[in-house]
């Protein structure tokens, strides 16, 4: 059993045949799925498309490409949303240097209501960081000085420092199909340092679709191949991959239930 922590069911790639894609995702052994929230505008798609299947779950949250048009000065909009029951985390939420869709302070602003809003309902944050190591380490390490909460790094494309700062600070590190790529060879030494017990698996789909099917949509099935990479990678079986990954989300995850 594999679980894709991090996908976007509720986006129009899917929306013609979300059915089959979870369907596929099933017989490929991907038993849980997880929608991430981008917009806290559209949360009522995200959460709908967790309400149709019963290993679908959702985050809500807002993007950091989305803070200029969705500006936090708290967490109230975040902890309104939460109270849906097929919510199991907080985010997508971070900081992207790269594209700078949104000012810096603003992302600033709504990376740390939603890491207020985690702390306060004990969900785990899902984290998003791109061309922004320094700010989103200094952020982190304060707000966990304010108090503790749970999270990870998603679709983990790092340096060392990143993945020593995040392993430190009791985050785990999440993996999507860019581990796959022929040009990931720095990716994946560092992943290499990370323990079994702090990673998991992801897609980030529609995007990122690891090889065989760099290039094409992908989707929760896929997520297959970036385990298997990884269990090469760490010199294991696929099944301790699998065992462990899921192990892993679960125990992060604490509101998302095993399949039946």
């Amino acid at each position: 059993m594999l679980v894709d922590s991090h996908c976007h069911l509720d986006f129009p790639d899917f929306a013609a045949e979300l059915p089959e894609v979870v369907a596929r995702a099933k017989s490929a052994g991907v038993e849980v799925c997880v929608s991430i929230g981008t917009k806290l505008s559209r949360f009522a798609e995200v959460a709908a498309v967790a309400d149709r299947f019963p290993d679908v779950y959702c985050t809500v949250g807002s993007h950091p490409h989305e803070a200029e048009l969705e500006p936090l000065s708290d967490s109230a909009p975040i902890l309104e949303r939460a109270k849906s029951g097929k919510v199991v985390g907080i985010g997508e939420t971070g900081l992207d240097y790269y594209y700078e869709h949104s000012p810096r302070a603003q992302q600033v602003a709504n990376f740390r209501a939603h890491i207020a809003a985690a702390r306060a309902l004990e969900l785990p944050l899902v984290v998003h960081t791109r061309d922004a190591e320094d700010d989103t380490i200094e952020i982190l390490r304060d707000e966990m000085g304010k108090g503790a909460f749970t999270g990870l790094i998603h679709c983990f494309t790092g340096t060392q420092r990143l993945a020593d700062a995040s392993l430190e600070l009791g985050l785990y590190i999440s993996v999507s199909g860019i581990a796959t790529f022929k040009k990931s060879d720095a990716l994946r030494e560092v992943l290499k340092s990370v323990p079994l017990e702090r990673l998991l698996v992801e897609t980030d789909a529609p995007y990122l679709a690891p090889t065989p099917f760099r290039g094409k949509r992908n989707e929760p099935a896929f997520v297959v191949h970036t385990a298997a990479m990884l269990a090469e990678l760490k010199g294991v079986s696929p099944g301790a991959i699998a065992e462990a990954t899921t192990g892993n989300f679960f125990h992060l995850f604490t509101r998302a239930a095993r399949p039946s």
